[in-house]
């Protein structure tokens, strides 16, 4: 259970003691931070990927807003950070929200850190850095770890151009109908999913999407980590021995440039799907925008499994 959202209060962090940070044992002294909003990137795994300015901005900060206190703390008591720890996730974030901007209008400076990688992605704060921006406060980005880009820099490719997706639907016919669309996109795709349904979505992505080649990343930057790259069908037979416990990022390669975008079996199961609600028609006309196919393919395709459907002549 969460616990009940508390006041930010700037006037809580006080100069008693020397603002700062340790580093191996040396004690490193920081000004206070300026007035305004800190994004800060903060390690996806590995504590020690964290930047010196990262450091020196949270130990400077009045407050650091962060989505779970006990993940957060970890960071500052690794580096003796003291900084007092609020918490601003989506479940508080309504309440909490005013009391940051009361705070940084009465010249306050306020991290926001997400449990790993970069503020926002993925992660509560759109709101809050719109109505920060909206109220004339200042806000600085402080770049750092990210589990998109570390899945991509190691996944071996093409970077030129992709697509982050973040989480897929829970849902596997949602999830089938976005990873339908999905594969449509012509850029390397990069989604986020949980290890209780990994292997779920593995099956799916190879019947959609083929051959193409994929990398599967798990507990980056961390102790197991775990990079597996190959084709998405044999990923796809391989995932019931496939260690589910940790942390996914899926790198998928984009379609090929003479290629179907849906395969055959990807095809017929959309257009089951639609024919199951919908005419020949209107089935044959949405499975032409998503699949990629000749129009004259889809809507052949689609008289036959219409007169297994429905034991007819097909046309509705």
């Amino acid at each position: 259970m969460r616990a009940k959202p508390a006041s930010i209060n700037t006037t809580e962090a006080t100069d008693a003691a020397p603002r700062g940070f340790s580093i191996d044992a040396h004690r490193l002294a920081v000004p206070k931070a300026a007035a305004g909003l800190y994004l800060v990137a903060t390690p996806i795994g590995n504590l020690g990927d964290i930047t010196l300015r990262a450091l020196q901005t949270l130990a400077g900060v009045d407050v650091i807003c962060c989505e779970d206190t006990r993940i957060t703390r970890r960071l500052t008591e690794r580096y003796n950070i003291s900084a007092p720890l609020k918490q601003y996730h989506e479940h508080n974030a309504e309440a909490a929200r005013p009391r940051i901007l009361e705070a940084l209008a009465a010249g306050g400076s306020v991290a926001l850190v997400s449990d790993a990688g970069t503020p926002l992605i993925s992660d509560p704060g759109f709101k809050l850095v719109r109505d920060v921006c909206a109220a004339g406060h200042a806000v600085y980005a402080l770049p750092g770890p990210s589990s998109v880009l570390a899945a991509l820099s190691v996944a071996a490719l093409p970077t030129d151009r992709f697509f982050f997706e973040g989480f897929l639907p829970a849902k596997s016919a949602a999830r089938r109908s976005r990873l339908t669309e999905l594969a449509r996109i012509d850029a390397t795709l990069v989604m986020f999913e949980s290890g209780n349904r990994v292997q779920d979505t593995l099956a799916e992505l190879a019947e959609i999407m083929g051959t193409r080649e994929a990398a599967i990343c798990r507990e980056l930057t961390k102790l197991h980590e775990e990079i597996s790259r190959a084709k998405l069908d044999e990923l796809a037979r391989e995932a019931d021995t496939l260690e589910t416990r940790g942390e996914f990022v899926l790198v998928i390669a984009p379609p090929a440039a003479d290629a179907d975008v849906l395969t055959s079996d990807a095809l017929d199961g959309l257009l089951r799907e639609q024919l199951a609600t919908h005419s020949v028609k209107d089935a044959v006309a949405h499975a032409v925008a998503l699949s990629g196919r000749p129009r004259r393919e889809v809507y052949a395709r689609a008289l036959e499994l219409a007169k297994d459907l429905r034991g007819g002549d097909g046309e509705a």
